[in-house]
């Protein structure tokens, strides 16, 4: 009986070291797969457009960068955002979007709200707090935590901003010299809320001022772009977006429903978002809002984000095809409402990571746009934004 009972420690041992070995591989393997950047020789970047990006306010409406197992303090040899690769692309404003729900299968034309969720083995997986594995409020609140405790430990190098003051201070310190990140925080899909209006109250102290109504299916709020029901918004929909204007809040359009977009812009007066987006009007997917949904956005005095993906350009995704997106959003909704929204680190394959976004400022001259709109673009435009919304 003893070498039975030696026998069964010992293969208990063994599964409990195979089990931690894969929780240790399995998480960094999954992100190097889901957050490529194609291979590319190194992109041009003049000391003109080199000299231009370091002036500019850059800011980036979107990354997923804390949905992974990687802290955002050290540079990553993974993925697309950190805070030392924020620091070396000159990017001034992030913010960070917390995924909190994503169904299996996730495509552009239909998902169902009900298939299995991707983040639940993701959590599991990344030994993330147990309060998360079955509450996606509580997911939202912990990618929160995640970002103040880097804060908190790099004063100097990121800060996150909840209020018009902050972003004020945050611009003048950069402004004196200082080279830190500003952080935001957001979610991506206010299925978080769980239907409860109180978990607003709890994700806006936790520091989210983001709001995503909408991610890859139908939710409590209302349609999704990719759901499976042509819907506009609920009652509670409707109620949320009244919260969000009156907390000032910043409520972003990306993935809802074209009823959504369109209830919303007749429901409010405030400038909405769409984080992170393509422009219909240089690539027809069923990703990128129709362009009439666009010019109401930029109507309200909102701007579009806009990404980096090969499937939102219908081409391969290039500094230049970007580029040329952008130029083609200029020429259709204005100078003053086009932004950038990489989805980096949102399981796509970028043109570069975000150390490297000079290549666009040097992309964005040769496709000769000048050089207010290229500040307006890479970030005076989600400042003016910022500013109007945040308390």
């Amino acid at each position: 009986m003893r070498w039975i009972k030696r026998g069964l420690i010992g293969l208990l041992v063994l599964v409990v070291a195979g089990v931690t070995a894969f929780l240790a591989i399995a998480p960094g393997h999954v992100e190097r797969g889901r957050n490529a950047v194609v291979a590319h020789d190194p992109y041009p970047v003049s000391d003109a457009a080199q000299s231009l990006h370091d002036s500019l306010i850059v800011g980036d409406w979107h990354a997923d960068s804390l949905l992974w197992k990687r802290s955002i303090e050290k540079r990553a040899d993974r993925g697309h955002v950190d805070v030392p690769r924020l620091i070396e692309g000159g990017v001034a404003l992030q913010v960070f979007a917390a995924v909190t729900k994503s169904p299996a299968g996730q495509n552009y034309e239909a998902n169902s709200a009900d298939a299995f969720d991707n983040i639940t083995p993701l959590a599991i997986g990344q030994l993330w707090p147990p309060r998360t594995w079955g509450s996606l409020a509580e997911r939202a609140i912990y990618q929160a935590e995640r970002l103040h405790k880097v804060a908190a430990k790099m004063p100097d190098r990121l800060t996150v901003i909840t209020a018009r003051d902050e972003l004020d201070a945050h611009l003048a310190a950069r402004a004196a010299g200082s080279h830190a990140v500003g952080g935001l925080l957001g979610i991506e899909g206010a299925h978080a809320l769980e239907g409860d209006m109180a978990n607003l109250d709890r994700l806006e102290e936790a520091g989210h001022r983001i709001i995503g109504l909408q991610h890859f299916f139908d939710n409590e709020l209302g349609g999704s772009l990719h759901g499976t029901r042509d819907m506009g918004l609920t009652e509670f929909g409707r109620a949320v977006v009244a919260e969000i204007e009156a907390r000032g809040m910043v409520l972003d359009l990306a993935h809802a429903s074209p009823a959504v977009a369109q209830d919303v812009l007749a429901l409010t007066d405030m400038p909405v978002i769409v984080s992170h987006t393509g422009l219909h009007g240089f690539c027809p997917v069923t990703r990128n809002f129709e362009d009439d949904i666009m010019k109401a956005v930029a109507a309200s005095g909102g701007v579009i984000g806009l990404g980096y993906w090969g499937d939102i350009l219908c081409r391969n995704a290039t500094p230049e095809a970007i580029a040329a997106m952008i130029v083609k959003a200029v020429d259709t909704v204005g100078a003053d409402h086009v932004s950038l929204g990489s989805d980096f680190d949102g399981s796509v394959k970028t043109a570069f990571d975000t150390s490297k976004l000079s290549s666009l400022t040097h992309a964005l001259l040769e496709a000769g746009l000048d050089t207010e709109t290229i500040g307006k673009v890479m970030g005076g435009n989600m400042v003016r934004v910022l500013r109007a919304r945040l308390n």
